[in-house]
């Protein structure tokens, strides 16, 4: 038995100038033509990087869970600490003025063992400039009852620090939807 001997494999002749040109674009007209059904095969589009806005829109949503957070492990404490020297808040008998009259009024809340009510924030708007943003959400009884609204104005004090400046709570309202 005889054998011959191997060809080297050899890279194909180069394309003249005008047909390179035309097959790079073939080829990328193909690679953008297929990209939608690689990425529904991948289960979706590729998502976009939160924006700036949505970043600190997230932050102001987290800070405002972490503060509800305060009532539900009777913390005052931690309550307090995201108070500003600023913070006014509306109660019951009158807007209460700095951090004192707010933990003073607020106390009550947090001797029982159990939560009086909770809060979670629904929605958040973000100020342009990111300094101040508006958190707002629904109000709970122990049971999951709906009782009210809250509605608290952030404003960040330092990079990554939000501490609230104005907070104003409402009854429910069983009003009928235009």
């Amino acid at each position: 038995m005889t054998s011959t001997p191997a060809t080297p494999l050899t890279a194909p002749p180069p394309l003249p100038p005008r047909r390179r040109h035309l097959a790079a674009w073939a080829v990328s007209l193909g690679l953008i033509a297929a990209a939608p059904f690689a990425w529904a095969q991948a289960g979706a589009a590729p998502s976009p990087s939160p924006s700036p806005s949505d970043r600190l829109r997230d932050t102001v949503m987290a800070t405002e869970r972490a503060f509800a957070k305060t009532m539900a492990d009777r913390d005052l404490e931690a309550f307090q600490a995201f108070l500003s020297e600023e913070t006014v808040f509306q109660g019951a008998q009158g807007p209460l003025h700095g951090p004192a009259a707010v933990v003073s009024a607020w106390r009550r809340f947090f001797e029982a063992p159990q939560a009086p009510f909770s809060w979670e924030p629904d929605q958040v708007l973000v100020m342009g400039d990111g300094h101040l943003a508006l958190s707002a959400g629904p109000v709970r009884d122990p049971a999951g009852k709906l009782v009210g609204r809250f509605q608290s104005v952030w404003r960040q004090e330092a990079p990554g620090v939000w501490r609230i400046v104005l907070d104003m709570g409402n009854a429910a309202c069983e009003c009928a939807r235009p």
